[in-house]
């Protein structure tokens, strides 16, 4: 999985997910402190993972995104927790690739659609998920993952909606994300514990490179490559 191999496959829209299959893993970010930003996103590069999701739950977001996103081109970066509009047009200006929401906000993706901005917003049921088809989306958030029944629930809603792509993210980690990734319709899964806020203050960004190699070999393994 080379990143700049990934980094470079196309714009913004489809090829974005393409490149989110790609990963396999996107990692979840919390950020505290901006000057942990870098040294992250090279840890996770060194680790084989090219893309990262900022979430916008600390007020270093922001800049923390504007960092990696212009430090390290070959880093697909975008934003997570995105709750507003004012969030999603920050999180743009700042760098980010992608929008992600933990549910459904029409604001939101309207304004991500007309500015052809990838956005995944959180579905939880099949309601939701006719209401994301319903706006022209053919990607999104299965959020809470795990709570919400897990790979099991994700296939048989999946199965009713056919055209439709998943990024399963919330309780998921090594010992079950063989079970999302092996559903033909997840696109990648979302996941913090390879970028735990203990292990980025800790500033043990080794650690952080090694959980992030066992993802990528996971990713093989389970895909077959």
């Amino acid at each position: 999985m080379d990143p700049m191999t990934i980094a470079e496959t196309g714009p913004e829209g489809a090829p974005t997910f393409d490149r989110l299959h790609k990963c396999g893993v996107i990692p979840v970010v919390t950020i505290d402190r901006v000057e942990d930003a870098l040294p992250l996103g090279e840890a996770l590069l060194a680790g084989g993972i090219p893309c990262a999701e900022v979430t916008f739950r600390t007020a270093a977001a922001p800049a923390a995104l504007n960092a990696l996103a212009g430090a390290l081109p070959h880093l697909l970066v975008g934003a997570g927790t995105v709750v507003t509009v004012e969030q999603a047009r920050t999180a743009i200006d700042s760098g980010g690739r992608f929008v992600v929401s933990p549910g459904y906000d029409e604001d939101i993706v309207q304004w991500c659609l007309a500015r052809d901005v990838p956005v995944l917003p959180g579905v939880m049921t099949p309601t939701e998920v006719m209401r994301a088809v319903r706006t022209g989306l053919d990607a999104v958030k299965f959020f809470p993952a795990e709570p919400a029944g897990g790979a099991t629930a994700l296939e048989a809603i999946g199965a009713a909606f056919p055209s439709v792509r998943f990024v399963p993210t919330g309780g998921i980690g090594p010992e079950n994300l063989g079970s999302y990734l092996r559903l033909p319709a997840v696109i990648a899964c979302g996941g913090s514990w390879l970028v735990s806020r203990g292990l980025i203050g800790a500033g043990d960004f080794g650690q952080i490179t090694q959980l992030a190699g066992e993802a990528v070999q996971l990713v093989r393994e389970v895909r077959g490559e």
